[in-house]
């Protein structure tokens, strides 16, 4: 080995190599084509974030943030999963420990974070919002937190928003949800953005669930419906999907551990009874009742033209300890079992009967399903709408660079891929834009290596298209046109 200094290969390699930018011009574009199809189409395409987690009513307020601890780690599973990786005490994660110490303990994660997401998500969002080229670790993270937060002083939510050209957000809303923030946005002139609700009923499915009967009694106060079967649950839910399409709703969402199980509707009249009477309920219990609503749920949607997700097969809480201790949504959720095919295919097989089967897209966090969902969607599509059921984006486990190509090649063994409607931030930190940025970087770097391989023709202007195609225009024609 060539003592340090010596002249040698690897020590050149190293002076000349440590001044590039972590994120250079051409980050993950690893053939001519893929820069071209990047820097002259995927670029410039604005954003229609059609998942997110974030609070509407920071973008009421154009919130302003005191620090880069703030916006980056409060919410963040993904950062929060890192840094207990690394050993960092609660305290410094989702405890009471000051802001400039939980910065540090993050910043000493990223030296080791080679290969995962939140390393190249972090130094995007660092060069894009803030100017900074370097690395983020522990001796840099002085220089991070101070220009950071000098930044962070005139840099709102809605500016955070307007770096990426995001023209449409759809939030997560819960039913029972007043939607005042969203009133807010939309009588305030000056906020440029689109924001819409999303309805989102998992307290109403998750029925096997603490709270579930407290839970309908508010869902009942809000519709102004008396709910004491499923029928009234029924006519609240509907009421209330009125006053959701009112503020503008389009789509809706679910998040379903297990695939709703075949039943009738009087076996989920039990089960509802049960819960309003107290009792407590089992899994399968509720994944009967499930599939019920779900059927009801469905066509409410498709009459009104929303578009309906579900995302399945995440298994939440899994350290009930720490779940206890911190309550939900603090990452110490999974990935769960496979979709159980038959019993999806029952469920889009009813409703496609019934003519009550709308735009749907199908996401798992099993990254076994990809190759399964992108099939099935093939079964239930429909003459004059392209791409009806979608395969949806790499979620959460899976927005990885791994994980992105994966979903992307199912689409294309199996699909359309110029059909697919692309890419959505499921984040809850207005610094999210960024992962557009990636996703399309991905894109293009695929596409751009079939053009160089001759596995596709070296049209540019073709693929051009398909990449401005599922960057925005798939999507902006799913929700808002067809």
């Amino acid at each position: 080995m060539s003592p340090p200094g010596s002249g040698q290969p690897g020590s050149q390699y190293k002076q000349e190599k440590s001044m590039r930018p972590v994120i250079d011009n051409d980050f993950l574009l690893h053939s001519d084509a893929a820069k071209a199809l990047y820097h002259q189409y995927a670029e410039k395409m604005p954003i229609i974030d059609y998942h997110c987690h974030i609070d509407p009513q920071d973008i009421a307020e154009d919130r302003i943030y005191d620090n880069i601890t703030q916006v980056w780690l409060g919410g963040d599973h993904y950062k929060w999963r890192l840094m207990r990786a690394n050993g960092v005490s609660e305290e410094y994660v989702t405890g009471g420990a000051p802001d400039r110490e939980k910065f540090q303990k993050f910043a000493a994660v990223m030296p080791k974070a080679a290969g995962n997401p939140v390393y190249h998500w972090v130094h995007l969002e660092l060069k894009r919002y803030f100017g900074y080229e370097g690395e983020l670790n522990e001796d840099t993270a002085e220089q991070v937190w101070q220009l950071c937060n000098e930044r962070l002083k005139t840099l709102s939510v809605r500016k955070m928003i307007a770096r990426y050209h995001v023209k449409v957000i759809a939030t997560t809303d819960d039913p029972a949800d007043a939607l005042t923030a969203h009133e807010q946005i939309a009588a305030d002139p000056d906020c440029k953005v689109k924001v819409i609700p999303a309805w989102r009923p998992d307290k109403v499915l998750n029925i096997h669930k603490e709270g579930a009967a407290a839970y309908l009694g508010k869902l009942s106060q809000a519709a102004g419906v008396e709910i004491t079967g499923l029928d009234s649950l029924f006519a609240a839910l509907s009421r209330r999907m009125d006053f959701f399409a009112s503020h503008g709703c389009c789509a809706s969402d679910h998040g379903l551990e297990r695939t709703p199980c075949p039943a009738a509707k009087a076996e989920a009249e039990a089960v509802l009874t049960r819960v309003l009477r107290g009792e407590e309920v089992s899994r399968e219990d509720a994944a009967q009742f499930q599939y019920v609503v779900m059927r009801f749920l469905a066509g409410e949607y498709h009459s009104r033209n929303w578009v309906m997700q579900l995302h399945m097969c995440a298994t939440y809480g899994v350290n009930t300890f720490q779940q206890k201790k911190l309550g939900p949504d603090t990452g110490f959720d999974c990935i769960g079992s496979s979709c159980n095919v038959e019993h999806l295919a029952h469920l889009l097989t009813g409703l496609s009967a019934d003519d009550a089967l709308g735009k749907t897209i199908l996401y798992s966090l099993n990254p076994n399903d990809l190759d399964l969902l992108a099939v099935l969607t093939g079964s239930f599509q429909q003459a004059g709408l392209a791409g009806k059921i979608q395969l949806g984006a790499a979620w959460w486990f899976n927005d990885t660079y791994s994980g992105i190509r994966a979903q992307l090649t199912a689409v294309a063994n199996n699909s359309l891929l110029g059909n697919f409607i692309g890419m959505l931030t499921d984040s809850r930190s207005f610094l999210s834009y960024a992962r557009h940025e990636y996703f399309r970087r991905i894109l293009c770097d695929m596409v751009g290596g079939w053009m160089e391989q001759g596995m596709l023709s070296d049209n540019l202007k073709t693929w051009g298209r398909l990449v401005e195609d599922v960057s925005y225009h798939n999507v902006q024609r799913y929700f808002f046109q067809q």
